[in-house]
């Protein structure tokens, strides 16, 4: 037991699996490099780097393919760990690779907690608009309103996710039950009278609403970050007498539909995810400079206010590019911008680990300078202490 205890330390300890997985490394992103052409670096990012197997769908079987980056990056972390630990030692003369070592294990920790805890949102305004929340580029979700108050709507949110399962979702602040039907991840709608020939359409499953005028055809999911998926799906409202009525949701709908059950009033849509804020965004300017004489844009900046409905907080900010502003947790950069029309688009990232990187990286400069400044003071030392050798002069003959 205590051999294989020690044969099982020295693997995870080994030289040869750091160079083995380095190697995968690099093999890693030059694959999710070739496969980002055909599936755009969301897609990539989910396939390739945040999987623990890369699963490739082969005539309609997903199989295996390559270690995910996960699996490596998990590995590699063990293996500095373990290495760390077993070959640790508090002296001056190991200082430097101890920084070095404690920087890329924190660099790898960074990318973790980043690929589960990253939300990425959008902000878009026009001059003199104000907003309180931030919405999805990737996702959405089933929002279902209770509007009979006239002053505000009682929302209640269901993930997209739960749509592509044929199961009920009950929730508590609902007097009735949701259950999902169809679900498409990408659909073109069309009004039936408009609908080319020979297009082929699903059944349509809709019995209330608008959704009976439409007919909808699904589409390949585009994983191209300048477009945009647009999911539908048939749910059914169902309540303790039976039936409420099928409607169709989808992002491309306007309009959410609208019913009415137990003498209040409901309204139920597919919508981009929202993230409400405490606080209110109002756009007082967008300023576009471009280099003179050329098309090349100089400068994109947004003025903005900040508002709290308390009173708290009233104050302007300017957000512009390489200049973000960070607020409570969440990062808004300048993304884009149509200065002819005063409308901007922000980027809205929330990453409370945004500072590892940083720190990671501190360390390890700190570390190759520790370790690189001693072999240079050691080798001076060294070349000074050696004898200088002297020639004398032969005598004249």
């Amino acid at each position: 037991m205590r051999e294989l205890t020690r044969e099982f330390i020295k693997f995870f300890v080994s030289l040869k699996l750091t160079v083995a997985l380095l190697a995968l490394s690099a093999l890693l992103v030059f694959f999710a490099t070739i496969d980002q052409v055909h599936l755009g670096i969301w897609a990539v990012q989910e396939k390739w780097f945040r999987s623990f197997i890369v699963l490739q769908d082969i005539q309609g079987y997903p199989l295996p393919i390559f270690p995910g980056g996960y699996f490596i990056g998990g590995l590699l972390l063990i293996n500095l760990v373990a290495t760390h630990l077993k070959r640790f030692a508090l002296t001056w003369k190991k200082a430097g690779i101890q920084l070095v070592h404690g920087g890329l294990i924190l660099l790898l920790l960074g990318e973790l907690f980043t690929g589960l805890f990253q939300e990425e949102y959008q902000v878009s305004l026009k001059e003199g608009e104000t907003s309180n929340h931030a919405v999805s580029w990737r996702f959405n979700e089933l929002a279902v309103a209770d509007t009979t108050a006239p002053d505000r709507d009682i929302v209640t949110v269901i993930p997209e996710s739960l749509l592509a399962h044929d199961e009920a979702v009950q929730v508590p602040a609902l007097p009735f039950r949701i259950v999902p039907r169809a679900y498409y991840p990408n659909a073109a709608l069309a009004q039936k009278e408009q609908l080319p020939a020979g297009q082929l359409t699903v059944p349509n499953l809709a019995n209330a609403g608008l959704g009976p005028r439409f007919a909808v055809t699904p589409m390949r999911v585009t994983y191209d970050p300048q477009k945009k998926n647009w999911p539908a799906a048939f749910v059914d409202v169902v309540s303790a007498e039976g039936l409420i009525g099928t409607y169709l949701v989808s992002t491309m709908l306007i309009e959410s539909e609208t019913f009415t059950y137990a003498g209040r009033q409901w309204r139920i849509g597919l919508r981009p995810e929202r993230s409400y804020q405490p606080y209110s965004l109002t756009l007082l300017k967008v300023t576009h400079d471009v280099y003179p004489g050329s098309d090349i844009p100089k400068n994109f900046s947004s003025r903005l206010r900040i508002n709290r409905p308390d009173g708290s907080e009233d104050r302007e900010v300017l957000i512009y590019m390489n200049n973000p502003l960070r607020h409570e947790g969440l990062t808004y950069y300048q993304y884009q911008m149509d200065a002819a029309n005063a409308n901007t688009v922000l980027q809205v990232v929330r990453n409370p680990s945004w500072l590892i990187p940083y720190i990671s990286c501190l360390l390890m400069t700190v570390g190759l300078l520790l370790q690189f400044g001693q072999h240079l003071v050691g080798f001076i030392r060294k070349r000074a202490a050696r004898p200088v050798a002297t020639t004398a002069a032969a005598p004249a003959a």
